[in-house]
């Protein structure tokens, strides 16, 4: 499993097969930047046209963008 740090960036690839923490589809395929790391989840700032929203999510759904 991937370790996520505050300030990293991260992309919303949503995993079907984890329906638990599953983040609405409009955010699917978005970069954010991590704001804080949890066990479980991870919170995002996903900025969506021009406005930036907070996106709280489970680790199965994001991946390490730019790796």
């Amino acid at each position: 499993m991937q370790e996520y740090h505050l300030g990293d960036r991260a992309l919303v690839i949503i995993d079907p097969r984890q329906h638990k923490g599953l983040p609405h589809r409009r955010y699917h395929g978005k970069v954010g930047i991590v704001m804080a790391v949890g066990r479980r989840a991870v919170t995002l700032n996903v900025k969506l046209g021009s406005k930036p929203k907070t996106l709280i999510t489970r680790l199965d759904h994001i991946k390490p963008f730019g790796v």
